[in-house]
This record gives C-alpha cells, structure tokens and sequence, in this order.
C-alpha cells in the first residue's frame, strides 16, 4: 500500500524515550494505522489494518512483548 502523508495527523508515541527510538503514528481514513520511524522521516511508513492494530494494542497491554 502506498503512502501519502496528506491529511494525516501524525502524534509521537508516548513510550517514545529520548534515546533515539521514537516512532510516530498516525490513523488511516479505514480505521488502520501508518507507523513510521521520527528520526528518519524518509523512510516508508508501515501499515496496519485495524484488526492488526488492535491485535498489536492488546499484545502490548497484555505484556506479550516483555
């Protein structure tokens, strides 16, 4: 899926530290999410559907990646 950062309102994540491993996200009109790397903004953005997402949400919550 192309990417096109019109429209789109991109937000810092809040675990995002100061040691250079920030990401940004931001909603896609379907209910997915564009996640991409702050410090180097040239790169493609990845995308998820919102059943990934929200997958990946609950994962998170969980501590399925501690």
């Amino acid at each position: 899926m192309a990417v096109s950062d019109d429209g789109l309102q991109w937000r810092k994540s809040s675990y995002s530290g100061g040691a250079q491993q920030c990401v940004e996200v931001a909603q896609a009109p379907d209910g997915g999410r564009w996640l991409r790397d702050t410090k180097d903004r040239s790169r493609p953005a990845h995308y998820f559907t919102a059943a990934e997402w929200d997958a990946f949400t609950k994962g998170v919550k969980d501590g399925e990646f501690d």
